[in-house]
């Protein structure tokens, strides 16, 4: 009971504080407040519950291994692994990503790259060997019974909390769900000035995340189609190349030679104006440059012999 008493209180201590280092993050990004979390209350459970992880496997290992190295190990997959299984069920249930790390390096489909998995190795060994030590000994003089008492109030605080963040939190996805919108941001202004409208609890949600990417059935189908049309495209530019074998610089000048066509039927030396006329003569200008270049002498005398054979 002692045990699990102080696994619980370290739980809400880390879940705090990594409440407020996300605002402070946040503050600096945004330069405002802005109170993070799924939650009313001042608190991210998904770091108490890295933390308390990390303390158990690691604890139980401590009889056999305690190396700084195995302890950065631990952390890094464990803290990961919460991290990924965290963003996808929440992007599953609810229709969209809280975070999402596409653009960093070395990620795993968003979800957790490798410098947020080398900072959980690093805070883990911090939590293991420095910080849950000096929390232990504030905690274990505190008689048992008030430890408990104290746990099982923020419990119940947590858990009533949990409730009004369970039907925000359906509010959101059925908004997601019924909207006609086919992009994100679209949809984010949409639950913006629907939680406007409503209690504090979800005008505190509607600001807690404002880089939310929303990915309903409609967004998701679309974006599929422009995947599929992108690769396509890629591979009968592919093919085209292969079987012609033409240089890059051929195929500029076929796409010159078309916008040249294309200039000549939109322009009316009659109907144009004095800006019209003057980038006109620049075109003409810059084309007799380039048709006396060396480099597009030999290209051309090069084309013209392989059109001969």
């Amino acid at each position: 009971m002692d045990r699990f008493s102080n696994l619980i209180l370290l739980f809400y201590i880390y879940s705090f504080a990594g409440w407020c280092m996300e605002v402070v993050l946040k503050y600096i990004q945004f330069h405002r407040f802005i109170n993070r979390g799924f939650f009313a209350g001042p608190i991210c459970p998904i770091y108490g519950s890295g933390a308390v992880l990390i303390t158990v496997a690691v604890g139980s290992l401590s009889s056999v291994e305690s190396a700084y190295g195995t302890t950065f190990a631990i952390s890094l997959v464990l803290c990961g692994l919460v991290e990924y299984l965290t963003s996808y069920f929440m992007e599953k249930r609810f229709h969209a990503r809280w975070w999402d790390y596409s653009q960093k390096p070395m990620n795993l489909h968003g979800r957790v790259w490798i410098g947020n998995l080398i900072l959980f190795g690093i805070a883990g060994v911090g939590i293991i060997h420095l910080i849950n030590p000096a929390l232990y000994a504030v905690l274990n003089p505190i008689p048992l019974k008030i430890r408990s008492m104290t746990a099982g109030a923020l419990t119940a605080v947590f858990a009533a909390d949990y409730v009004v963040t369970h039907f925000v939190l359906k509010l959101v996805k059925a908004g997601i769900e019924h909207s006609e919108a086919d992009n994100t941001e679209e949809i984010r202004q949409e639950i913006h000035v629907m939680m406007s409208d409503k209690s504090i609890f979800h005008r505190r949600f509607a600001d807690a995340y404002p880089e939310v990417i929303y990915r309903t059935e409609r967004i998701n189908s679309r974006l599929e189609a422009i995947r599929a049309e992108t690769e396509r495209l890629r591979r009968e530019a592919e093919k085209r190349i292969e079987a012609n074998r033409e240089p890059a610089a051929w195929i500029k000048n076929t796409i010159i030679a078309k916008q040249d066509e294309l200039i000549s039927l939109l322009y009316d030396e009659a109907q144009a104006s004095e800006k019209m006329r003057a980038l006109q003569a620049e075109i003409s200008r810059e084309k007799e440059r380039l048709d006396y270049h060396p480099m597009v002498r030999v290209e051309n005398r090069l084309k013209e012999k392989q059109a001969s054979l």
